[in-house]
């Protein structure tokens, strides 16, 4: 079984004071990494609540820590032209010191892409965009220049510097369960695989469809660790449970949702198990 590390999610529907002190129990109790989410209304039942965007809301994080690791679980590609987020990542890399995991993902909520205005369209859509925003991504954090013709993004002699403090850039996470499209970009392209919940045992599953997209482009599938969002509850001993259930099919990166309602009440709960999760690993 790997070493877990191991993480706290913060829902984007906290109030700036609950942000600043998730960040700083995450930092000082020990947490691998601490995330937020990308989103532009709110998803738990009305979508009019009060909600700060994501990556502004990240370089707030770096500023405020010191040593915990900081993502976005998972941007959604579809908001930002990839130029402008690679600019945006590679600003949040130097702010932390080097300690940005860069979560993303092809995107969902319908309804933030009708309200600005946004391109939808079909999940297969919304695959390509990724595919080719990751193409993107990497060129521009390695690469002096880069010049792309996509059929959703063109470039012509980018510029962009710095580049990230991590070499060649910081970990990629690809969030999804697709089968056909999203687990071949995660063999392609990502340090870790990210799930968005469920049971472990379609969890397995889906795993080892991303081991045989692994073995179809030569990569070691032990090269990607594997993610999953778990939502907290109310039970110590549950959680526990279902997150060595995860540790035993494979998972290296547990994310424990902090949930909506007290989410500072819920992040010192967690730091407090904290030692009891390190004994999974």
């Amino acid at each position: 079984m790997a070493t877990l590390r191991i993480g706290i999610k913060l829902s984007q529907h906290a109030t700036i004071d609950e942000y600043r002190q998730v960040w700083r129990i995450a930092d000082e109790a020990g947490f691998d990494h601490v995330w937020n989410m990308d989103h532009f209304a709110t998803i738990n039942g009305d979508d009019d609540g009060d909600i700060f965007e994501a990556w502004t809301a990240l370089a707030g994080a770096a500023a405020l820590t010191t040593r915990v690791r900081i993502g976005c679980s998972v941007t959604g590609n579809t908001y930002r032209h990839p130029g402008e987020l690679a600019k945006m990542a590679v600003t949040v890399d130097h702010l932390s010191g080097g300690r940005l995991e860069f979560g993303i993902g092809a995107a969902w909520a319908e309804n933030e892409h009708t309200m600005f205005g946004l391109p939808f369209g079909t999940a297969g859509d919304r695959a390509d965009r990724l595919e080719e925003a990751l193409q993107i991504l990497t060129s521009l954090w390695t690469q002096p220049r880069t010049t792309f013709d996509g059929k959703h993004y063109q470039l012509k002699d980018a510029i962009a510097e710095p580049k990230p403090v991590q070499t060649p850039h910081p970990p990629i996470w690809i969030g999804g369960t697709g089968r056909r499209r999203t687990l071949r970009m995660a063999a392609e392209y990502a340090a870790v695989w990210n799930a968005p919940g469920g049971d472990p045992e379609p969890f397995a599953e889906l795993s080892g469809v991303l081991d045989r997209h692994c073995a179809d482009i030569g990569r070691d599938p032990a090269t990607i660790r594997r993610s999953v969002q778990i939502r907290t509850g109310d039970d110590v001993d549950a959680m526990l449970r279902r997150v060595e259930e995860f540790a035993a099919i494979g998972v290296t990166d547990p994310l424990l949702v902090l949930g909506y309602d007290n989410p500072v009440a819920r992040a010192e709960w967690v730091a407090e198990a904290l030692p009891r999760l390190r004994e999974i690993g």
